[in-house]
């Protein structure tokens, strides 16, 4: 992915690093070299990442975090100023919702748990982690997880798609603030990527979700991990107000299922 040492002197902070594509984007960036500090609400399994960093001969602090509140995000910045001295690099990847359902069958106070978490928390995390980055390096780069489900409506998901076109809109306007002040953010826009939840849907989940990209497949961890760290490194650095779909195709437009015998398409069948 990238070699040890393109991340050298750097310190990267993720939040909801506990596990999926946090915690593999946060062994990522601590292979390349950086010191990363962890950040979640579950402190157990946010301890088990960072040990497993450390053992692999990196360095990492865990800091149990409720990015949806202001003082706690405060706190985890802090930490990172304190242990480390600076910050380079930030990946917003906490992410919340209620369960599948037609919009008005969603209780009020779930909607507001998505919101919290997705527009609040990246809001949060976006503020304290652009003050580190102008009164230290002078300089970072900041990548918010959204998703496609962000760019184009989902049926049963309100809260969650309403959570992540926020995080775009709010990226695009942070990536204008501050374009002229050494500070890019940008954002990735996944699609079916086989986490803890997919692999726990079961096969039959996980192979409609595959069909549902034109690739035919779904995505793993680790190349959503790259492009976060792609984003963050001086390889894109003109690049800033971006959305990356990270989707095997699905933003570009509908592929039709096809039958084939021997190879050859025998029939399409239209959207």
């Amino acid at each position: 992915m990238f070699d040890a040492g393109t991340y050298a002197g750097k310190v990267a902070l993720v939040a909801g690093a506990s596990r999926g594509i946090g915690a593999v984007t946060a062994k990522a960036f601590a292979r390349a070299g950086a010191a990363v500090v962890l950040a979640a609400r579950d402190s157990q399994a946010l301890d088990s990442v960072a040990a497993e960093i450390r053992a692999d001969g990196g360095r990492a602090i865990a800091v149990p975090t409720d990015v949806g509140d202001a003082a706690s995000v405060e706190r985890l910045v802090g930490a990172a100023l304190d242990s480390y001295g600076r910050l380079d690099a930030a990946f917003n990847n906490a992410t919340d919702g209620p369960r599948p359902a037609p919009l008005a069958d969603i209780e009020p106070e779930d909607f507001d748990r998505a919101i919290r978490t997705n527009i609040r928390g990246t809001f949060l995390g976006m503020k304290y982690q652009i003050a580190a980055m102008l009164g230290g390096s002078g300089g970072g780069a900041i990548v918010n997880m959204a998703s496609v489900a962000g760019l184009h409506g989902v049926a049963n998901l309100a809260g969650y798609t309403a959570g992540k076109a926020g995080i775009i809109s709010l990226t695009q306007v942070a990536a204008l603030d501050y374009a002229d002040q050494g500070i890019r953010v940008n954002v990735v826009a996944p699609g079916p990527i086989l986490t803890h939840h997919l692999e726990a849907a079961g096969e039959r989940a996980q192979s409609m979700a595959a069909a549902s990209t034109p690739m035919r497949r779904v995505g793993r961890a680790d190349e959503v991990a790259a492009a976060v760290l792609w984003l963050c490194s001086d390889q894109a650095s003109f690049i800033t107000g971006a959305v990356l779909p990270i989707d095997g195709g699905q933003n570009a437009g509908v592929k039709p299922p096809q039958m084939y015998q021997q190879g050859r398409p025998m029939e399409r069948i239209a959207p």
